[in-house]
């Protein structure tokens, strides 16, 4: 069975994520194959719109394929990784650029490398099952595909909430946090999908679209703005800890599981990606915070408790924030020279070490 189909009905060309035994998640290969039907489809006047869905009933996209990455930096050079993420990005700035509507169905579980595929698309479809999240701090990562940018441009300090605990949302939220654009009931999807067929893309999401569930962050902006807006990830929680709303309590001992350093790397990196401007530029700078990772103890034992021996007992290095030093941050972002990503192009300014 292919890992992804390709398909055409009417005037919208489909892509379908097709490994539900692994809830779809990304290979390089797929990266490649996707990016080559979108040079195909945009130079086809026979295709007007561009759909992405995933087979299966789990959901769209769980995220790259995070076992691979942490076989390569445990037994190779990690070149492999960097390769993939050097497609993986660019496609997730094609596709924020794409001249056409490209509609994406973020149905049920979108996470990590899913969010790239999908939150950068025109038209941004979310059902009363999605659950969407970028949860890399728990693995000894930080957010990537674009998505330290599209945090960084949520209201208030949501962004930061949730790209430090990695907190998974459901449809109101991603509407209010920007990462969707339309509430569609599930069960209208094989409809809607067919009306592409032959509709506008806004055509045929008005005969569907409802208002959406109750956005639940919005309840909580109040602690969440006061709390995440401090400088450092221990005043952040210092601020939580002591906030009266039991839900700011328990969104600090969850940042007490994940890793200091990616804790620390992630709040800086989105401080830095909203002075940086355009997609492409954070973008570059998420490829050095990426290829540094791989040479950090944190990815691989992140990985290993969580996906691969499921322990959920990771034991990071350094175990403490107190422990993780400026400079230990600094190097995540340190220029990388003939290997930086480079789709700022010259002159786009990207911020370096300190």
């Amino acid at each position: 069975m292919s890992d992804i189909l390709f398909r055409t009905q009417g005037h919208a060309a489909h892509i379908v994520l097709d490994r539900p035994e692994a809830l779809n998640s990304l290979t390089h290969e797929m990266v490649l194959r996707i990016d080559e039907a979108l040079t195909e489809w945009e130079h086809d006047p026979a295709v007007e719109t561009v759909v992405i869905t995933g087979a299966g009933e789990r959901g769209l996209c769980a995220g790259g394929d995070i076992r691979a990455i942490h076989d390569d930096a445990r037994d190779g050079d990690g070149a492999a990784s960097a390769a993939f993420w050097r497609d993986e990005y660019r496609l997730n700035a094609r596709i924020a650029r794409y001249p056409k509507p490209y509609v994406a169905v973020m149905d049920g579980i979108v996470m990590g490398g899913g969010v790239g595929i999908s939150a950068h698309g025109s038209v941004r479809v979310v059902t009363e099952r999605s659950r969407i999240a970028m949860p890399e701090t728990g693995i000894g990562f930080v957010p990537d595909v674009g998505g330290t940018y599209l945090l960084a441009l949520a209201p208030g300090e949501l962004g930061t909430h949730l790209a430090l605990t990695g907190t998974p949302i459901g449809a109101g939220d991603a509407l209010l946090c920007g990462l969707a654009d339309h509430h569609l009931p599930s069960g209208s999807l094989p409809a809607f999908l067919d009306d592409l067929a032959a509709l506008p893309v806004r055509d045929a999401v008005a005969r569907y679209v409802q208002p959406p569930p109750p956005a639940e962050l919005a309840a909580r902006r109040g602690w969440i703005d006061a709390c995440y807006a401090a400088d450092s990830v221990e005043l952040i929680l210092h601020r939580l800890l002591a906030h009266d709303d039991p839900a700011a309590k328990e969104a600090a001992h969850g940042l007490l599981t994940k890793s200091p350093t990616a804790l620390k790397v992630t709040l800086e990196s989105l401080r830095r990606a909203r002075r940086l401007g355009p997609l492409e530029a954070v973008l570059d700078q998420e490829y050095r915070v990426s290829c540094a990772a791989l040479t950090s103890p944190d990815l691989l034992e992140g990985v290993r408790a969580q996906i691969i021996d499921k322990d959920r007992d990771p034991r990071w290095t350094p175990e403490t924030l107190a422990e993780v030093t400026d400079a230990d941050v600094a190097r995540f972002f340190a220029p990388l020279g003939e290997r930086e990503l480079g789709l700022a192009g010259p002159g786009t300014p990207v911020e370096v070490a300190w």
